[in-house]
């Protein structure tokens, strides 16, 4: 008991702080006080994959968890990434984006913050799962979602893609990342005018954002995922009732697909991403999460008729 009070007195103040201080980004950018960052750290490239001297099959930009902290990071340490680059040559992939950070400012390169990783770990995380509230927030969500999908769209172009191209943007997310990439869709298409494709692993988001330019939505999950289906409870605009919420009309117009990718969780040694996890075909979760994404690429393509064998339309 003694411990839990400690906790509770160390911790309320910084949540409270923290809940009132997310929005800080957020705000500052709608304002014009600070522009978002576009130049990457020495060393890290503005997309990997396909060369950039000839038109990729497709840019693929990862919008990782909640564990998203700076521009190297990502939560399993970037397999998800290079098996889909191994996988997929063709591919353009993008992974610094920082879909928690309308100013596209890394969280572990924050001083303060840098100090509290060492100290208070677990706040890099509470940090991101507020910006996740605050981008569902229908107060600042249209705003969130034109700030990061702009550093999106500016990521692309210095990646090398031209508007009017023609050439599909596909938008892969990881847990809360699907919140930003259903809501960068619009700026997107507008910005760039491309075909845009969205796909969600283990998506928690709010079903709120307009989803009318988006080509197709896949839906990666899982009966074992808790978490999604947490969001599926708590966001209204994810109930049928809501019929027209974004979500909703999405399905309606037959945009939304479920790939079920049972028996994964959404954390953990049998996540989505788990290398060492194996199925009865002898793969590994990774090794078929990354299949099935690269399968409804080609399949989008036309290169390949793959789809997998589980998939259905949202139901």
């Amino acid at each position: 008991m003694n411990d839990f009070l400690f906790w509770a007195c160390v911790l309320g103040p910084v949540l409270l702080a923290e809940g009132l201080l997310a929005r800080y980004e957020v705000l500052a950018y709608g304002a014009g006080f600070r522009s978002p960052t576009t130049a990457l750290p020495e060393g890290v490239p503005y997309a990997r994959g396909a060369a950039a001297d000839r038109p990729p099959g497709a840019y693929l930009v990862y919008l990782d968890g909640i564990g998203k902290r700076r521009v190297r990071d990502t939560r399993d340490g970037g397999q998800l990434v290079k098996a889909v680059i191994a996988g997929a040559p063709e591919l353009r992939v993008l992974g610094q984006v920082q879909p928690y950070s309308p100013l596209a400012d890394p969280l572990a390169d924050r001083p303060v913050w840098a100090w509290l990783r060492r100290h208070i770990g677990l706040l890099l995380f509470l940090h991101n799962v507020m910006q996740v509230f605050v981008a569902a927030d229908h107060r600042y969500r249209p705003l969130y979602n034109r700030a990061v999908g702009s550093q999106i769209a500016t990521q692309l172009e210095l990646a090398g893609y031209r508007p009017d191209s023609g050439i599909p943007v596909v938008l892969l997310s990881y847990s809360g990342g699907a919140q930003v990439a259903t809501g960068a869709v619009h700026e997107l298409h507008t910005r760039l005018r491309c075909p845009v494709v969205v796909i969600t692993l283990g998506g928690f988001h709010n079903g709120a954002n307009d989803l009318t330019h988006a080509e197709q939505v896949h839906q990666l999950t899982s009966a074992y995922d808790r978490i999604e289906r947490v969001g599926t409870w708590i966001f209204p605009q994810r109930w049928r009732l809501l019929r027209r919420s974004g979500w909703n009309r999405a399905r309606s117009a037959g945009k939304i697909t479920v790939h079920r990718l049972d028996p994964a969780t959404h954390l953990g040694p049998h996540s989505y991403i788990s290398p060492e996890e194996r199925l009865p075909d002898g793969r590994s979760h990774l090794d078929r999460t990354a299949g099935t994404v690269i399968a409804l690429i080609r399949a989008r393509q036309g290169a390949t008729a793959i789809t997998p064998a589980d998939d259905h339309p949202a139901s």
